[in-house]
């Protein structure tokens, strides 16, 4: 009898400490910023910084890439889903913040940052499995790149997509250089310039996103993915078109640029971005106005940089636009634009950065050409 009771208490409190364990294991997943997960033959990476907007870290990108190279060699892992926690982003871009901290200071994080970003990128770019970004809600920047070099992006009615990088100081980066020039007619460099924002099914007609789920859906569609068994690029696609085909929300709204596409392709088709500017102000329409007011507040060098990075890249393979972006990007945390935009933007909220060079017209071609020069040894090399 006292036997018995001992090993009542016994497992009582084996059970006690696997419950604790347990619990423990939850509350450290919770507070993790990224979690990285098999869910049957799933891969599921999920961002986890609702509170930031599942804005991407160094320390993300640093558990995501060597998880990421270990499904695409694991024999039972046949597909990736990529999610964000909660339903206002999917990835609302990269923490520029400590970005522009460890700019002024020297800080190695505005080398590191980049290049295993762009690592990251060209990894999800050449991924041999199936690769599925579910982007629900802000996608930007950062969220881009985890997103539009796999085969399959689902956006649903919260997606809301921008490339804003011009109004920072930046560029549209993560691999821009070569999805956006693809985009139809001159969409891309529409997109890359002006930072327009598509929200919804617009995502989709623009051919950011691949196809359309409404949000409720997504939890089934989920199930659905990580159950099939050693699915092929077309079986993921057919589990993607029959849910689409469910999705009839806001089926019946034209594409909000629709009435517009033919006035980008004509007045955004120019050699310089002067020129772009001189066929606004000739076409005059309530568009092209906005536009004018949209681009003037800009920094000059980040238009610049960004309409020869759209030229570039729309001939160049995605490795050689990480490479060329990498350059791009150390050219940026020299100058100081992009400082001020995230003065401007994030820190004092003030939206009135003071851009140097202050107009195109001192941004000189010498100042472009140095910006895409080859930086030697510290070029990315992938």
């Amino acid at each position: 009898m006292a036997l018995r009771a001992l090993k009542t208490a016994l497992s009582l409190r084996s059970l006690y400490r696997l419950q604790k364990i347990q619990a423990h294991m939850v509350s450290s997943n919770a507070g993790a910023e990224v979690l990285l997960e098999k869910v049957g033959n799933a891969g599921v990476i999920t961002l986890n910084k609702p509170k930031i907007l599942n804005a991407l870290t160094l320390t993300m990108i640093r558990q995501i890439y060597p998880q990421l190279k270990k499904w695409e060699k694991d024999s039972e892992t046949d597909i990736v889903i990529i999610k964000g926690t909660g339903d206002k982003a999917f990835c609302a871009g990269g923490d520029i913040r400590s970005l522009s901290d460890a700019g002024k200071v020297g800080d190695p994080l505005t080398q590191d940052l980049f290049r295993e970003e762009y690592t990251l990128n060209n990894a999800i770019g050449t991924f041999k499995k199936p690769y599925v970004a579910l982007i629900n809600g802000i996608t930007m920047g950062a969220g881009f790149g985890l997103s539009v070099h796999g085969q399959f992006r689902v956006a649903t009615e919260k997606t809301l997509f921008a490339m804003p990088e011009t109004a920072i100081g930046l560029f549209p980066d993560v691999g821009g250089g070569y999805f956006l020039p693809r985009l139809q007619g001159k969409l891309g460099l529409f997109l890359a310039l002006t930072g327009f924002r598509l929200r919804g099914r617009d995502v989709q007609r623009a051919g950011v996103a691949t196809h359309f789920v409404e949000s409720e859906k997504l939890g089934a569609l989920e199930k659905n993915l990580v159950e099939l068994k050693s699915p092929s690029v077309s079986d993921v696609a057919q589990v993607l078109n029959t849910y689409q085909g469910q999705s009839t929300l806001d089926a019946e709204k034209p594409f909000a640029l629709q009435q517009h596409t033919e006035a980008i392709d004509r007045l955004f088709k120019a050699s310089s971005v002067e020129e772009i500017l001189e066929n606004l102000q000739k076409d005059g329409s309530a568009f092209a106005q906005k536009q004018l007011e949209t681009l003037a507040k800009m920094s000059p060098t980040s238009l610049k940089l960004t309409f020869r990075q759209m030229q570039m890249g729309a001939s160049m393979n995605l490795q050689e636009v990480f490479v060329m972006e990498y350059r791009l990007s150390q050219a940026c945390m020299r100058g100081s634009d992009f400082y001020e935009g995230v003065r401007a933007v994030i820190i004092d909220k003030d939206q009135n950065p003071k851009w140097k060079p202050s107009t195109l017209a001192e941004v000189t071609e010498q100042l472009v050409e140095e910006s895409f020069r080859s930086l030697g040894d510290r070029d990315l090399r992938l």
